[in-house]
């Protein structure tokens, strides 16, 4: 019931219930609304979808395949389920007895088809090869001659192949008889694995991995630095020009990502080379004899002047980016209160430029720690980084497993650093634009 004010005006009443909103059609006011926001969100999802399909296509998915693979095993299961299960009580001395080559003897028979069974342990011996020279050709010569083994088998493996009784390989196949292994990983630290199945470090004419990468680290750093010394003045001098000079520059700037990186590349090694014009301009001016010839490709050196040309613009892109959006007023007013060019550029000027070189120093680091096609062509073999590396043993050796642990490893230090980078800096100040 409504009640009257001491006006005579009509009030609810506090136990009247309150009057809900409704939309013109009838609809809860609160339902409508979340109902708009769930239109929205889901039309938003719709227009990032394709990226999302994408990303997850051609960068998320093979990056899992990549890091699944360095620890994926399945050759040594699928092959010898027999063998492994008469090889759990092998105490992995001496050579194992009748029982296990019995055993193997029926892993090799599974499949009474000579063509399907030399294709079933194929991958077999790839894999066992990867542990131990000679392997594969243990595995596919036994099984040329396997369907003429009779009982007892140990003297018929034994004459097979000398590898058969060499307690290393049954070690190896014993180890790596599980479907995941870390032994990708280990051999990618120059490590092994030694007769009692302790990860040891490698001979050390053997030790190549752990060195490409200190030396991929260190040639990332130091044309990061170069790009940053050569950069910043380039960037600096464009932001103080009028637009259209500054655009003309620009224009030069940008020019060598129109030029294809193989002939950038190619144009080095014309340049470099010592029969090259660099050599010969020094030698004609007598700055060098021609005995005395400098030595600037297929080494460090090549690589190092190479890829600091080739990522430049890399640097100079964020640095312009950031220098332009100073006021030159604060180096004027820094000036006026008593400061020398010197003191202004270094307490007023820099600090501001750091955002860009923070941006710029990301940008070429991460480009030059994963880059291949220059190392290769100019770098010669010091000048080789562990990119090179990966390449080689996805083409030639067609080790994948290595090559996907070696990435992985890559890719986590890489991670590692920018985390690093993001505590100490914050990633938060990085601008590219």
């Amino acid at each position: 019931m409504a009640q009257a004010d001491a006006g005579g005006i009509p009030t609810a009443s506090e136990h009247e219930p309150r009057r809900k909103l409704v939309t013109a059609d009838g609809t809860p006011l609160k339902r409508a609304l979340q109902r708009a926001e769930r239109r929205r969100v889901l039309a938003a999802f719709g227009l990032v979808a394709p990226l999302l399909i994408f990303l997850l296509t051609v960068f998320i998915f093979p990056i899992g395949q990549m890091m699944w693979r360095s620890v994926d095993n399945p050759q040594v299961v699928n092959a010898l389920p027999n063998t492994l299960q008469a090889l759990r009580g092998w105490d992995g001395q001496d050579v194992p007895g009748e029982a296990v080559f019995a055993a193997l003897h029926a892993d090799y028979m599974a499949d009474q088809d000579r063509p399907r069974r030399e294709q079933a342990m194929g991958p077999l011996g790839i894999r066992l090869n990867y542990e131990l020279s000679a392997a594969r050709g243990a595995i596919s010569r036994t099984g040329r001659n396997v369907d003429t083994f009779e009982a007892p088998f140990r003297e018929a493996f034994l004459d097979a192949h000398r590898l058969w009784g060499d307690p290393a390989l049954w070690r190896v196949i014993q180890r790596e008889g599980r479907p995941l292994t870390a032994a990708y990983y280990v051999a990618a630290l120059d490590r092994e694995y030694d007769a009692d199945g302790n990860i040891v470090q490698r001979d050390e004419n053997r030790r190549i991995y752990v060195s490409l990468y200190g030396r991929t680290l260190a040639l990332s750093l130091g044309i990061t630095f170069l790009t940053f010394l050569l950069g910043f003045p380039i960037a600096y001098y464009m932001s103080i020009l009028p637009m259209r000079q500054a655009n003309l520059l620009m224009i030069c700037v940008l020019l060598p990502f129109w030029t294809s990186l193989l002939v950038r590349t190619t144009a080095w090694i014309v340049l470099l080379q010592q029969q090259g014009v660099i050599n010969t301009l020094l030698v004609s001016v007598g700055i060098i004899g021609d005995d005395g010839r400098l030595s600037l490709i297929y080494n460090m050196t090549g690589t190092i002047i190479a890829m600091t040309h080739i990522l430049l613009p890399f640097m100079v892109l964020p640095l312009y980016s950031v220098m332009r959006t100073i006021p030159p007023s604060y180096m004027r007013a820094a000036k006026s209160l008593g400061a020398t060019p010197t003191t202004a550029f270094r307490r007023v000027y820099f600090p501001q430029t750091l955002p860009g070189i923070g941006a710029g120093a990301v940008l070429v680091f991460i480009i030059s720690i994963g880059y291949y096609i220059t190392p290769a062509l100019v770098g010669g073999q010091s000048g080789r980084m562990i990119s090179n590396e990966i390449a080689r043993h996805m083409q030639q050796s067609l080790n994948w497993g290595l090559a996907a642990a070696l990435g992985t490893m890559l890719l986590v230090g890489v991670l590692i650093l920018y985390w690093a980078y993001n505590k100490l800096v914050g990633a938060d100040t990085l601008k590219l634009g």
